[in-house]
């Protein structure tokens, strides 16, 4: 094709375009134009109502002051009235009591006339007229009821349109991180009386800084009346929370304040299926026993092999079998997890029917909880050093610890180290939680339901730990990603630990 048509069919397609373009943007004018003729209308109806509003309430104040001037000319009246009656019937005694005396005054007989005087001055003595107050009993001023509104008319002349609220700033000393809920505080950085709400925004990351790209979106928390907020019932699966807020006054919302980045230090892990039994199926946080899963394993021989009888564990691998093929296994769905320590260690074999969880403790305070399905029969939940064999169980090793729950012939629960074993009179639950403090040498199990201690630990760590798991029969579901529970935080300040719950497993190892 001749270069120069290829040419002017370039510029006639770029021309095209930009009519394109230019007829996208009239219309986009014209719709502007017309929403800014709406918001307008919009806006001068909302003003109308506002005056409307004002007027009504002066109406009404004007109403109730008058009548309390109304009220008290009423009140001043009449006591004036009143002394005014009285004055008057003062008067007319006296006046009658005048005329009396005047014409006592004329009797010439001086029995008779002093007769006449006693009897008016006994009357002048009680005379009404000496026993009355000249003074009015109220003033006629009414300046106590004038008003000046000089200050309020200086408020109205100052009447504009709402301003946009300045950004709030967060008060990260007064911000709290713990169980699982976080507490904002925030203030104004001047006194606003026209913020109606505040808008508080959150979202998760592992990142220390806010970062632009690969961020998760902002969830929204709006219409907050006060100055502080407790986001509850989160799940600390990231090791930040970003959060910032927002003032809104009637019309309009201010600036995002600059936000800040709170630490959730929950220790958050998924089941390591890389390295765990092939009787074991792993998905993220939730192992359960599968019979099938081994069928292709190589019979190991090893030590568990060269016992003359029937292994007992065998006996109850075929019983669990039996009790799990009646029917399908939950429906999960897989999740994509990490890689921490997969690919790092051989798959668990023989009679250690373990997977672990793909991220090691090495410092601080962490927590995570094990729910057991009802036909669970066999269980342990612990934390291991990365040297945990592939033939080797938890609790029977020095570098792993854990507490065992047995539920075949009658419910029993251990704490296990070292190969010994200490079976412990209590209840089983449900519902096990875990603390661990690296640093200070403690492995705590509790109730996760009541709190109630289980069985503790004290050792010197000195490799990070993984946590372990092991299950015969039945299902374990993990919960991470969880903040240290208050009563467990209290037990562990106020040293309560039940009698014999501690000691006899312990050991440096």
């Amino acid at each position: 094709m001749d270069p120069h048509r290829e040419a002017l069919q370039r510029i006639v397609s770029n021309l095209a375009n930009k009519n394109g373009e230019i007829h996208n943007f009239i219309d986009m004018l014209n719709h502007t134009i017309k929403n800014v003729q709406v918001n307008s209308s919009n806006a001068i109806s909302e003003l109308d109502e506002e005056f409307d509003g004002l007027y009504s309430l002066l109406d009404e104040m004007k109403g109730s002051m008058a009548s309390t001037i109304q009220q008290e000319e009423a009140r001043k009246v009449q006591a004036l009235q009143d002394q005014l009656s009285q004055c008057s019937n003062a008067l007319e005694s006296s006046e009658e009591l005048l005329e009396l005396a005047a014409q006592s005054l004329d009797i010439k007989d001086p029995v008779e006339f002093l007769k006449a005087a006693r009897q008016i001055k006994e009357r002048v003595t009680m005379a009404s007229a000496f026993r009355i107050s000249l003074k009015p009993t109220v003033s006629d001023s009414m300046t106590h009821l004038m008003v000046d509104f000089t200050l309020e008319r200086r408020i109205l002349q100052a009447v504009n349109f709402l301003p946009v609220p300045k950004a709030p700033e967060i008060d990260l000393a007064a911000c709290l991180v713990a169980d699982n809920c976080i507490t904002v505080s925030w203030r104004m950085p001047e006194n606003d009386g026209r913020i109606d709400h505040f808008v508080l925004e959150y979202r998760k990351t592992n990142f220390g800084l806010p970062r632009v790209k690969d961020e998760q979106p902002w969830e929204l928390i709006d219409y907050i009346k006060a100055t502080e907020y407790t986001l509850s019932g989160l799940k600390f699966d990231t090791k930040y929370v970003n959060l910032r807020v927002q003032a809104c006054n009637k019309a309009v919302a201010g600036e995002y304040s600059d936000p800040v980045t709170l630490e959730t230090k929950a220790f958050v892990f998924s089941l390591d299926s890389t390295s765990s039994h092939l009787n074991l199926k792993v998905e993220d946080t939730y192992v359960e026993w599968d019979p099938t899963g081994g069928k292709g394993q190589e019979k190991v021989k090893g030590k568990e092999n060269k016992s003359g009888g029937q292994n007992p564990l065998l006996k109850s691998n075929r019983r669990c079998s039996s009790l799990r093929s009646g029917g399908p296994s939950p429906k999960r769905t897989p999740v994509n997890t990490r890689s921490s320590v997969r690919g790092s260690r051989d798959r668990f074999t023989g009679e250690s029917y373990t997977v672990l969880g793909d991220s090691a403790v090495e410092s601080g305070q962490h927590y995570w909880e094990v729910r057991a399905q009802k036909d669970c029969k066999s269980y342990s939940v612990g934390v291991t050093y990365r040297n945990l064999g592939k033939f080797d169980q938890l609790g029977k090793t020095n570098s792993s610890w854990c507490i065992h729950i047995n539920n075949w012939l009658q419910t029993t629960i251990s704490a296990k180290h070292n190969n010994k074993t200490k079976t412990l009179d209590i209840t089983v639950p449900d519902r096990i939680g875990v603390y661990c403090d690296f640093d200070g040498g403690q492995l705590t199990f509790y109730n996760a339901n009541s709190k109630e201690l289980l069985y503790t630990f004290r050792t010197k760590f000195t490799q990070p730990l993984l946590p372990g798991f092991m299950i015969w029969c039945g299902g374990l579901t993990v919960s991470t990603g969880l903040q240290v529970p208050s009563a467990v935080k209290t037990l562990q300040k106020g040293e309560n630990v039940l009698s014999g719950s501690t000691g006899s497993l312990n050991n440096t190892a």
